[in-house]
């Protein structure tokens, strides 16, 4: 059984490596994780991206049903 845990959690979860899925998604296969910047990166602020279900890495913005669920857990 998957434990499941609010998005503040989650974010902690993103900043420690890991990446996390909703239960209430219905794509397979789909995740969101956090991109930190390095001296390479043309981006020079943290972001967060989902992998959809055809598996493109794209920008995530969160929903408020997102923030407010209490549904997310471990991808991996």
């Amino acid at each position: 059984m998957e434990q499941h845990f609010g998005f503040g959690p989650a974010l902690r979860l993103l900043r420690e490596g890991k990446q996390l899925r909703r239960a209430g998604w219905n794509g397979k296969g789909m995740w969101i994780d956090i991109q930190m910047p390095t001296t390479s990166s043309k981006m020079t602020l943290p972001y967060i991206y989902l992998r959809t279900v055809t598996g493109d890495l794209v920008p995530w913005l969160a929903s408020q049903t997102d923030l407010l669920e209490e549904d997310w857990e471990l991808a991996k």
